[in-house]
């Protein structure tokens, strides 16, 4: 088997850095040196330690002070690919890194305004550009794009009704009065419950509030509920509004969540700051835990031959994985293995441009090995 090669370069080395790190140097369909960079030494040295626990050879990691502009720059002029694992808020910044120093670039974030900033930046750059690519947005796109595949290919060209696209990162026990806790970035979950999320309705593009349609549905016989927030749908809206009538995406959570959320909401200003100011209020009253599991639900619903509606609909749900010695969270696998699997994708095809989550070959990506490893055979 001939293995891809290359030089990567790791921008954060928080929960999901560490876990792309390690996925990279344990695969064996890449060759490839690592480099895990942070602005804080005791996140590096926390993140090295982690990955050496394992007790599999990852003698291909190394970290990297990245206040350190002239060893950093020096990297990045023999780095392959930059894989930003940074708060959204820095994206901007890092696919600069990424035009300047010639390197294909990869990122998690779903912050629509600074995926607008990049789209533009990188238009017409000479090395390729993938965003949006963890769960969700990320994984959770591409399965939605499947599914839609699939029926036009059973049922053949038409204007669908629906696309629905799902993710919860819950933890296995909530309790009252918030019914949650936390799995992955607090100030991520505050962020997307009070940005603006894009529908399509009837074949239009709209921004609508976040947290304004709260529904119940039943995945693998489990009740959860779901709500509008923002990101999550990438590029999928626009491209496909006038193919499909109603797309939407929405965050599922245990029964009883949102309704604490929106009592909260209620009682901040408009004129605040509202994202941190529920993120100090959740971080007051809700717990982070490690023992958690990802929820994925995906649905096409479109008319067959005979004019009966039909639904095409795939569901998994993800639990932590062990590697080696290490337990990787369920939020930590599912959103590190797609980032993995774009950046073996970039070094293979060396694309040039912006990537979109429906530019990415469906078929390529969910039977790729670290798409695989994590979310297993998917069997369509």
């Amino acid at each position: 088997m001939n293995k891809q090669s290359g030089s990567i370069f790791i921008a954060g080395a928080g929960g999901i850095g560490r876990a792309a790190a390690l996925l990279l140097a344990v695969n064996e369909t890449v060759d490839v040196q690592v480099t895990l960079g942070d602005v804080s030494q005791t996140q590096l040295d926390n993140a090295l330690s982690w990955i050496q626990s394992s007790g599999l050879d990852v003698s291909c990691v190394r970290t990297q002070h990245m206040e350190n502009t002239h060893e950093l720059h020096g990297i990045f002029h023999n780095t392959d690919v930059l894989l930003d694992c940074l708060p959204g808020s820095f994206a901007p910044e890092m696919a600069q890194y990424a035009i300047t120093f010639n390197m294909h670039y990869a990122n998690l974030t779903e912050y629509v305004k600074e995926t607008k900033e990049i789209t533009a930046l990188a238009e017409n750059a000479a090395t390729g550009f993938v965003l949006q690519t963890g769960l969700a947005p990320g994984f959770i796109n591409v399965l939605a794009h499947k599914l839609y595949q699939n029926f036009t290919e059973d049922f053949g060209e038409q204007k669908l009704e629906r696309m629905q696209m799902k993710v919860g990162a819950l933890s296995r026990n909530a309790s009252s009065p918030h019914h949650y806790a936390f799995t992955w970035s607090p100030i991520g979950v505050a962020t997307e419950y009070v940005k603006d999320a894009v529908v399509v309705r009837d074949h239009e593009l709209q921004l609508i509030p976040a947290l304004s349609g709260r529904e119940l549905i039943t995945i693998n016989g489990t009740v959860y509920e779901d709500n509008f927030t923002s990101g999550g749908a990438a590029n999928l809206p626009s491209y496909f509004a006038d193919k499909i009538k109603n797309i939407d995406y929405k965050t599922l959570r245990y029964p009883g969540h949102y309704k604490w959320v929106e009592k909260t909401l209620s009682h901040i200003p408009l004129s605040e700051n509202r994202a941190k100011k529920l993120f100090n209020i959740m971080l007051e009253s809700i717990p982070v835990v490690d023992d958690d599991v990802v929820v994925i639900y995906a649905s096409v619903t479109g008319k067959d031959e005979q004019g009966f509606l039909r639904n095409y609909e795939k569901s998994l749900i993800v639990e932590p994985m062990q590697i080696g010695n290490i337990r990787l969270r369920a939020i930590q696998s599912t959103t590190a293995g797609p980032l993995c699997e774009m950046a073996s994708y970039l070094l293979n095809n060396n694309p040039k441009g912006i990537i979109h989550q429906t530019d990415i070959d469906t078929d390529e990506f969910l039977n790729g090995s670290f798409v695989t490893s994590v979310y297993g055979e998917l069997n369509f």
